[in-house]
Order: structure tokens, then sequence, then C-alpha cells
């Protein structure tokens, strides 16, 4: 859920808490976080990404890659999984941060210029795994992809005034994919089903 802050400065202090009092109401009247960002860098003197700290490296939700194997005969099989995986990212407001936004470019910049860091908006990898699997028994690989998260605020100066306001500040959240990291890979087995074995094994 977005969150926005409304800021006043200057001429507009000596009446700060009348203002303060009715900043909800000027929230709620006021423009929808996206609005806000496809302003940054068009129609602002400026607009800066602040973040809350460095990317904070977490894994994603376990899931299976590739195919899952049967092994029909009577003695151990080692199977090869092959898979290939791309891991996109996601953000507060569901829109891409490799489109060339005005946003988008201030807060790659900031996140490189603040932490050495270049945000990847998209990451593919796969390899080849073995996995040895008992007579009468499948097999999968599972994997826990390693992400990165930055949480932080834009702020926006406004040349005029913008829903009554000069400066806004708005909440933004990303998650994208580290690159080239193949994560957490779990390789199981379990013993198959009565329909598996019907339908894999004849």
């Amino acid at each position: 859920m977005s969150k926005r802050v409304i800021a006043l400065t200057g001429a507009a202090f000596l009446a700060a808490a009348t203002t303060l009092t009715a900043s909800s109401a000027y929230a709620a009247d006021g423009p929808t976080g996206r609005e806000l960002l496809d302003k940054c860098n068009n129609g602002t003197d400026t607009c800066v990404f602040h973040p809350y700290g460095p990317p904070e490296t977490f894994r994603g939700d376990i899931h299976q890659v590739g195919d899952t194997v049967f092994n029909c005969t009577a003695d151990l099989q080692r199977s090869t999984v092959k898979w290939s995986e791309t891991t996109g990212e996601s953000n507060s407001f569901g829109v891409s941060l490799s489109a060339e936004y005005g946003f988008s470019d201030v807060f790659k910049v900031s996140i490189e210029t603040s932490y050495q860091h270049t945000w990847e908006s998209s990451s593919t990898v796969g390899q080849d795994d073995s996995i040895d699997v008992k007579p009468g028994e499948k097999g999968w690989v599972e994997r826990s992809t390693e992400m990165n998260r930055v949480k932080g605020q834009y702020e926006m100066h406004f040349p005029d005034r913008f829903y009554d306001h000069y400066i806004w500040y708005q909440e933004f959240e990303a998650v994208g994919p580290v690159k080239d990291a193949p994560g957490l890979i779990t390789k199981k087995t379990a013993v198959m089903s009565p329909e598996e074995k019907s339908q894999h094994c004849g």
C-alpha cells in the first residue's frame, strides 16, 4: 500500500498547525502515487529517490523448476533435470523499472550511487541437475530465487503548486532478482502414486 506525505515550507510555515490538521484531507484529494511518479523529471524542478538503506537480500518462495522425472525400472536411476528460469521484478505500483520512465532512472541511479549496486529488472538462470531416483519413485528440483528488496521515498519539488503544494513525497518499494544467482537448489524424491505409475510406467 502506497503512502503519501505532504510537506510545506516557506510562507506556509505560519499555517502549519491548520495544514497538518488537514493533511489527511489534502492526501485524499491529492494525486495518486502513480500520478506523482509520472511527474518525476517530467514537470518537477527536482526529483530524488532516498533509499532507507542498502538493498536487502532474501530468498523468494520455493518452487519447482524443470520437469519431474520418473523411475519405472527396477534399478536406481540417475536422471538429469534441465531447467531455465527468468525472474522479473515487482514494485509498489506494478510498473517495470526497465521501462524508460523518469522515476525508474532516478531510482536506479540512486541505488548505484549510494551503494555501488546495479539494479536488475530481470535475470535468467539455468543449469542441469543430476538426481538419483529409486525404483518406483519420482524426482524433481526446487529453487528458491535470490532477490533484492529496496524501500525508500521519492522527494519531488515542483516549480508551481501541484495539488496546492510545491513539495511532495512518495513511498516506494521494489523487489528484483540478484543477477545470475542460482539461488537455493534442492533435489527431492518421493514414491509415485498409483495414478502416476499408471500414467508414466504403463
